[in-house]
């Protein structure tokens, strides 16, 4: 199912109301089965969800997973599907979407959704397709103390300003590689790519069509300070994704970081660290680039979405056993594991980074049906450069010959 024309309806800040918690746990005796990614706030959803419904079911099996967006559209593939849901984000929707994997919601909500507030439906083309529950982003946290080490008074607010906060670190003998950031090579590369560019003023592609554009000045800008960045990171970086740096950070490797918000609490916490860390790490906006006015970042959603290929029944328990889930009880147990999207969610420290990239600006990951391919080939052919074997130009010129391919294949081009 090739997706045209996408409006998707959602919120990325705390909505505070009053609706009352009120639901089932659908038909029993059924299949309820999982995919998930693997950090604090999808587990704390998941295992509520099988703390209330999971006796009413006959099975009740989770995989929290860090391959969830490699496997998830070859396990609902089978008729029926590998699992019943999948907690998916703003590109992992479209990605499901795109093959036909996932179900409308329209039904389900009207029986469940009692609690559910409007700005929770990601809705698409009238159809709801995912029930948003949390907010994320990424952006910067920085050690205060070493900051001030080193006479910078306050948390860099731009790339320019966190390169010279990292050169005055280094200068010092205080860390050698200050700076760490999800660089893995393939998505991670990909997305970091995303934020910065958005970050320089550019369109992944030409207004109104599914044509690539990323070979330009600003993509060039990009590259750029991604190598510049790179110059204050691990020698190991395009390994790092988030648990590698947020197990740099917490080990006290490094000091001006851009991580996920839904690993600020893990890292706040008193968990594998030490309070000389913890109590000087600062989570501040993502940092704007090259004069530009809103953060370098893009905002995401993660929800809850139902599988095509599973029988009623099982979508339904599913359904019905997930969305217990989303209520003030588990809010409050896990308050800082994420900028929650409910009733009774109080921003804390955890939360301050995703909240100030949100307020200043920063765009939404792009919900259209070809973002997945220009990701994708962003992850494959940017190592290069990254690497220093090819140049900036060559490699955006392989991005877009890639794309162009998977595009036509996928019937996004002509």
């Amino acid at each position: 199912m090739f997706l045209r024309k996408i409006a998707a309806t959602t919120a990325f800040m705390g909505l505070m109301g009053s609706a009352a918690f009120a639901a089932g746990c659908g038909p029993e005796g059924q299949s309820i089965r999982i995919l998930a990614s693997d950090f604090p706030a999808i587990h704390a959803v998941v295992g509520t969800a099988q703390a209330n419904c999971g006796t009413a079911a006959a099975e009740f099996k989770p995989n929290h997973t860090t391959e969830a967006r490699q496997i998830m559209n070859a396990a609902l593939t089978p008729n029926p599907a590998e699992y019943t849901s999948v907690i998916v984000a703003n590109s992992t929707l479209t990605q499901l979407m795109n093959d036909g994997l996932v179900r409308p919601l329209n039904d389900l909500v009207e029986k469940y959704g009692e609690h559910i507030k409007p700005s929770q439906l990601i809705t698409i083309d009238g159809q709801v397709m995912a029930i948003a529950f949390m907010a994320n982003s990424q952006h910067l946290f920085a050690r205060k103390d070493v900051l001030e080490k080193v006479g910078v008074s306050a948390v860099p607010a731009t790339y320019e300003e966190v390169l010279t906060a990292a050169e005055k670190i280094r200068a010092a003998g205080i860390m050698d590689y200050p700076v760490t950031m999800n660089m893995k090579m393939g998505w991670n590369i990909g997305e970091m790519f995303n934020m910065v560019y958005l970050g320089h003023g550019g369109d992944l592609f030409k207004p109104g069509s599914a044509e690539p554009n990323v070979n330009n000045e600003q993509g060039i800008a990009t590259l750029n300070m991604l190598k510049s960045l790179m110059e204050y990171a691990n020698p190991d970086i395009l390994t790092y994704a988030s648990n590698e740096t947020q197990g740099a950070w917490e080990a006290g490797e490094a000091s001006l970081g851009i991580m996920w918000g839904s690993r600020g609490n893990p890292i706040l916490d008193d968990e594998g660290s030490t309070k000389e860390i913890t109590s000087n790490t600062v989570l501040a906006a993502a940092p704007t680039v090259a004069g530009g006015s809103i953060p370098s970042a893009t905002l995401w959603w993660d929800g809850i979405t139902i599988a095509a290929n599973v029988s009623d029944e099982e979508a339904e328990a599913t359904f019905a056993a997930l969305v217990s889930a989303l209520n003030p009880e588990m809010v409050a147990a896990h308050n800082d594991d994420a900028v929650w999207l409910l009733d009774g969610f109080k921003p804390g420290p955890a939360a301050a980074g995703v909240a100030a990239t949100a307020q200043g600006g920063a765009k939404p990951y792009p919900m259209i049906p070809y973002i997945g391919i220009m990701h994708g080939a962003l992850g494959a052919e940017l190592s290069d450069f990254l690497k220093g074997s090819e140049s900036a130009e060559q490699a955006l010129a392989d991005v877009e010959a890639a794309y162009v391919t998977a595009a036509k294949e996928a019937g996004f081009l002509k």
